[in-house]
């Protein structure tokens, strides 16, 4: 009988060879493509029955061409690469990875909010130009008088005002579709929020409604000398409003971990910008994390093949009959 097939698309700088390891113990036959190229994921996805994704676009094209997919499982806790809408009207399940790299994007958002309160990147030009604290025209506020306003409450965002909680002297979150709400953390309208806040981090996923939502409009709203943190999704940001408003001394400074087009342009002004904190989406990044990516999407459609069901799925097909319930036997059977 064939062995089931799932293909890793791109891998970026994971190393895959741990998920590849447990999916060939589990019976699959692996192909890493290493590649975001849809012609080349095609290539090798056309009788593909699990594909897991990095980076790579998956839509209605992608899917026509892999006529035997049944499952796509990310290796993040983002899904907007893939169209699950489409998805959907196929009868395709797609899981997610919403938890292996939480404490480090919290830690990132954090380490981020406090270089930028502290003016750290200031401090450090002024040094490497030759200068000392009487050239460090900056004045840091302190921050246990500070506000913390976080737009999303989401696992992450959760994270970060726990551990932000002892260092500023208020939190207030954001965020319309949670229900539970933790003590010390308080709930406000976004209004209240973006004009509260001295330190503003995204915690929310791209949609069509929140894409492009920190526009000039937003930021026209904030405390005067606010700073703000992304370490979301780039497209959450109007690049042009924002450096406006840091032209402008609207914001003090921003940290962006996430971009619009990734990487950036080397003429990108966002590049160059003094007042811009920039790390190379790598928030996530850690070696507890980079396991977790390589083994977790592996263990999903493992689940997936062996009971039916992947873990954390974000889109679920229609039930089907007991009888047919199991992958394993009714993929085997037409494999």
């Amino acid at each position: 009988m064939p062995r089931p097939v799932v293909v890793i698309t791109d891998t970026e700088e994971l190393d895959p060879e741990p998920g590849v390891a447990l999916l060939a113990e589990a019976g699959f036959d692996v192909r890493v493509v290493g590649s975001r190229d849809p012609e080349a994921i095609a290539g090798a996805a056309r009788d593909a029955d699990a594909l897991i994704v990095g980076y790579a676009r998956i839509d209605a094209a992608l899917l026509d061409r892999m006529p035997r997919l049944r499952i796509l499982a990310t290796m993040s806790a983002g899904y907007d690469m893939i169209d699950t809408v489409e998805a959907a009207r196929r009868g395709l399940w797609v899981a997610n990875l919403p938890g292996s790299a939480t404490e480090e994007v919290a830690v990132h958002a954090l380490a981020s909010a406090l270089a930028l309160t502290r003016r750290l990147p200031q401090a450090d030009a002024v040094v490497r130009a030759g200068g000392w604290n009487t050239d460090f025209t900056e004045v840091p506020r302190r921050a246990s008088e500070m506000t913390l306003g976080l737009l999303g409450f989401g696992r992450i965002a959760r994270v970060l005002a726990r551990l932000a909680a002892p260092v500023f002297g208020r939190v207030v979150a954001h965020d319309p579709h949670t229900a539970d709400w933790p003590t010390g953390v308080e709930r406000v309208d976004l209004d209240t929020l973006v004009a509260s806040a001295d330190v503003l981090s995204l915690h929310t996923a791209s949609t069509p409604q929140t894409r492009g939502m920190v526009d000039a409009a937003l930021l026209a709203r904030t405390r005067p000398g606010a700073v703000l943190v992304n370490v979301s999704r780039g497209d959450l940001v109007d690049p042009a409003a924002l450096l406006a408003a840091l032209d402008s001394g609207r914001l003090a400074g921003a940290a962006l971990d996430v971009f619009p087009v990734e990487p950036p342009a080397a003429d990108d002004p966002l590049r160059s910008h003094p007042r811009l904190l920039l790390s190379p989406h790598s928030a996530f990044l850690s070696d507890a994390s980079l396991r977790a990516y390589a083994t977790e999407p592996a263990r999903s459609v493992i689940a997936w093949w062996t009971t039916g069901r992947p873990h954390t799925p974000v889109v679920t097909p229609e039930p089907v009959p007991a009888s047919a319930a199991s992958p394993r036997h009714t993929q085997g059977a037409s494999a």
